[in-house]
């Protein structure tokens, strides 16, 4: 008798796995994993210059990347007249980095190189001040001409950024590498300012 109970007992069991089994197998979700990734590289970007309205002082405005000063002397001194000018740029960078500013004759200095030393009390470059606002830097550089050289300031960001790098290029009234107000010799007088961002 014992025998038979458990009998019973597994074909009862044996039937109520077979009636629960197609239930489980409805309940059963098969899932798949897809990951999806992507790449977005480090890069800094500055768009082209465009000089801001109303914010500039003897400056003829852009011609291309290049700011054409109107009267570089005041006609009865001779001496370098004020000019001003503020250049924009949207720019963007996607990382921390490092923002540098470079003027490379260190001011404006003639276009031909003078054989001869220049004539005692005049002056034969002109220094300038550069203010950049890009982020949380405000920072400047020095033009002074006192020798003709590559000049440069460097400014750590460490966050990323966007919006307008902001320079403002200024030239005081008898700015000269002689003395002030000395009267300027005669040419054609240029520098090159360069706006890096760039990698830490």
């Amino acid at each position: 008798m014992s025998r038979c109970l458990r009998l019973e007992t597994v074909l009862v069991v044996g039937g109520l796995l077979a009636w629960a089994s197609p239930a489980f197998a409805q309940s059963t979700v098969a899932t798949k994993t897809l990951p999806v990734t992507g790449n977005a590289p480090p890069v800094c970007a500055v768009g082209s210059p465009r000089v801001a309205a109303g914010n500039q002082i003897n400056f003829r405005g852009l011609s291309g990347n290049t700011l054409q000063i109107d009267q570089m002397i005041d006609p009865t001194t001779l001496a370098v007249a004020a000019a001003s000018v503020d250049v924009k740029f949207d720019a963007v960078c996607n990382y921390p980095h490092r923002l540098r500013l470079e003027s490379q004759n260190n001011g404006l200095w003639p276009t031909l190189q003078r054989t001869r030393a220049p004539a005692p009390g005049f002056g034969s470059a002109v220094p300038y001040r550069a203010t950049v606002m890009w982020g949380v830097v405000n920072g400047v550089l020095n033009a002074d001409a006192q020798a003709r050289r590559v000049n440069d300031q460097q400014f750590n960001i460490d966050l990323p950024t966007a919006g307008e790098i902001d320079l403002k290029l200024n030239i005081a009234p008898g700015a000269s590498n002689a003395r002030d107000n000395a009267p300027l010799l005669a040419g054609d007088y240029a520098d090159t300012m360069r706006i890096f961002v760039e990698p830490r």
